[in-house]
């Protein structure tokens, strides 16, 4: 999977998840294109289903990783 398949706000998300493990909630202040906290969840979900980011819940927090 390339990063030219993926759209812009895709490629965003997953730049900062590449720096650190992050929460929905830390994505959203980091990227400053996504103004909508479902459009972060269909992302995450896009991400999650083409292999490139993955989940795991700690301290009742969902964080998410580059894969």
């Amino acid at each position: 999977m390339t990063n030219s398949t993926l759209t812009f706000a895709e490629q965003s998300v997953l730049q900062v998840v590449k720096q650190e493990h992050l929460t929905s909630f830390e994505i959203l202040k980091k990227v400053d294109n996504i103004s909508l906290i479902l459009s972060l969840y269909n992302i995450l979900d896009k991400l999650k289903n083409k292999g490139l980011i993955q989940s795991y819940v700690k301290h009742n927090q969902t964080y998410h990783f580059a894969a």
